[in-house]
């Protein structure tokens, strides 16, 4: 009989009946009477060097993350991409279908890799809402109950891939391409088929695991280069003087944080510049400085969910820096209750250790030539992505095939030294030019407007008008024809459109003859100060008009030409 492991007591046991499910097999009698078996140990604590654990942690993280991402489609795919959406789905498609000769084929396919050119697009709400009900429900199936099958993965990787890439302008973030790679990876963690914690049969492969890492080297590594190779402000130590005030979609806490002296924002650059440039390569450096990596990694993006509302990002970003942890590492985040996922693995670990292990079936053969294969692939798709990141040239969130298993990331390679808004305001005055007008403002869910509305709190939820707010102030309303689309909409208080504003002032009135885009510049009041005292959180400048007066006659043609649906002011 081996000797028991250091670590571990011995208790008496049991065969091997019941292993699959984590419990005690009954012991079998002997000739004489006597219990056979062999002397089980009893783990202490786990040992190091599996993932069973880590595994149910990565797929939940996962799930929360697809619950979300579909949360925010189901929420507002309909007034951005449905058939009277502001950039309409079908309108793309359409348009795609043209370029590649007019047939939905494998070339279309190629180019928006979509569900969505195999269904009726006169149906499009309907299609876009159902999509995102159906990864909504499957994600909260797997966050729940912590397990998963390789078909419920694909299923959800399927659902967000149909979104992303009818999604045109309003899924051009880089973390959606993040959330594809990731969700990739999480396929590969599961059975084919099996629906349970602890699949006894398929081990965690550690090929996936390290996939997971060289994930989030590349993430951290890539978009600390993009920052040495960007902007002069990461160099000397400033942009943080400036990245609180002119985020996208600043909280408070970003509110206090910028009102800190310059030598602090300098320690947080020298900071950031130490997790994206240094960190990474603990991964190299054996099992203790791998977790140090996670544990350092997870906590910069916590104080990155603290101080600003970007979207699912860091919480995305969190995920594969869990593959960083054994079972020995993850263990207090479960009970140790007998029969639960802790004590199973407890029992996969001892068996193991006495010599233990299951029959060998083809089917782990199969296995183990499919994640060779896995690996293979993402050590090929990964040949581009170490070329970018060591080019001078550097591109983020760029994809090099369609599919997006394998892409590049980066954040703020450039950080804007000024906030500008776009405020859209409407009159019921016939005469936009009368300086007597009055002009009264919309006000987004979460983007600055009211200069004494507290800045909101978000994350992860995202709001994707109110990001592209963000981008449209700094280019023009001719890049941005989807604002006009908005303005249009805004004239007819058509409720669609509504649905994405916070105040609408022509609400209880009659929609307004004539809606206008006004330029401003935006700055925090200081924390104490006067304008604070007044109740401000912000100060601002008018710069000037962003798009003219325009009103429904007006757009008629514009919106015939784009094939967009426009009605009478009433």
């Amino acid at each position: 009989m081996a000797a028991p492991v250091a670590g571990l007591r011995v208790r008496r046991v049991v065969g091997d009946k019941g292993a699959d499910d984590g419990a005690d097999g009954a012991s079998q009698p002997g000739k004489d009477g006597q219990q056979q078996g062999h002397p089980m140990p009893e783990c202490a604590g786990l040992q190091p060097g599996t993932f069973w654990l880590t595994r149910i942690v990565l797929l939940r993280s996962i799930a929360f993350i697809y619950f979300m991402a579909f949360s925010v489609a189901f929420h507002q795919n309909r007034q951005l991409l449905g058939k009277e959406g502001l950039l309409p789905s079908h309108l793309y498609l359409r348009k795609v279908q043209q370029y590649v000769g007019g047939k939905v084929g494998i070339e279309a396919f190629s180019y928006a890799p979509t569900l969505l050119w195999f269904l009726d697009w006169s149906d499009m709400d309907i299609h876009l809402n159902n999509i995102a009900l159906l990864g909504m429900g499957l994600s909260v199936f797997v966050l729940v109950t912590g397990c998963a099958n390789m078909i419920i993965m694909f299923i959800l990787w399927i659902l967000y891939h149909s979104l992303v890439n009818i999604g045109q302008i309003w899924y051009s973030f880089g973390w959606e391409s993040q959330l594809l790679e990731t969700g990739f990876l999480g396929i590969f963690l599961c059975p084919l088929l099996t629906l349970r914690s602890v699949p006894r049969q398929t081990l965690p492969s550690k090929i996936v695991i390290w996939s997971f890492r060289w994930l989030i080297f590349r993430i951290m590594l890539g978009a600390g280069l993009i920052k040495i190779r960007g902007d002069r402000c990461w160099k000397h130590l400033t942009c943080m003087n400036y990245h609180y005030e002119t985020q996208p979609v600043p909280n408070p806490i970003a509110y206090y944080m910028h009102g800190c002296p310059w030598w602090f924002h300098s320690f947080e650059v020298l900071v950031n510049h130490f997790v994206e440039l240094i960190v990474p390569f603990f991964l190299l450096m054996g099992r203790r400085m791998c977790a140090i990596h996670g544990i350092l990694q997870i906590l910069f993006q916590v104080l990155l969910i603290v101080s600003g509302n970007l979207s699912f990002l860091n919480w995305l970003t969190i995920v594969p820096s869990i593959a960083c942890f054994d079972d020995s590492n993850l263990a207090f985040l479960f009970s140790s209750r007998q029969g639960k996922v802790k004590d199973q693995v407890s029992m996969i670990q001892a068996k193991e250790a006495m010599g233990h292990k299951p029959p060998t079936h083809y089917g782990a053969y199969v296995r183990k030539v499919l994640n060779i294969s896995f690996g293979v692939l993402i050590a090929y798709l990964s040949l581009p992505v170490v070329v970018n990141l060591l080019s001078s040239k550097q591109m983020m969130n760029t994809s090099f095939n369609p599919l997006r298993i394998v892409n590049t990331y980066g954040a703020f390679g450039s950080i804007t030294k000024e906030r500008t808004e776009v405020i859209v305001q409407g009159t019921m005055n016939e005469d936009p030019n009368d300086p007597s007008a009055m002009w009264e403002e919309y006000e987004f869910k979460c983007k600055p407007g009211d200069l004494k509305r507290r800045p909101c709190i978000i994350t992860p939820y995202h709001y994707r008008l109110d990001w592209l707010m963000w981008f449209a102030a700094f280019q023009t309303y001719e890049q941005n024809e989807w604002l006009i689309h908005l303005a249009g909409r805004l004239l007819t208080n058509d409720s669609l459109a509504m649905s994405l504003i916070q105040h609408n002032p022509f609400e209880s009135r009659g929609p307004p003859r004539w809606v206008r885009g006004e330029h401003y510049r935006y700055k925090f009041s200081r924390p104490g100060g006067s304008h604070a005292a007044e109740g401000k959180w912000w100060i601002r400048k008018r710069i000037g008009v962003y798009f003219p007066p325009v009103n429904v006659e007006g757009l008629k043609r514009y919106f015939k030409e784009r094939d967009w649906p426009i009605r009478d002011n009433q």
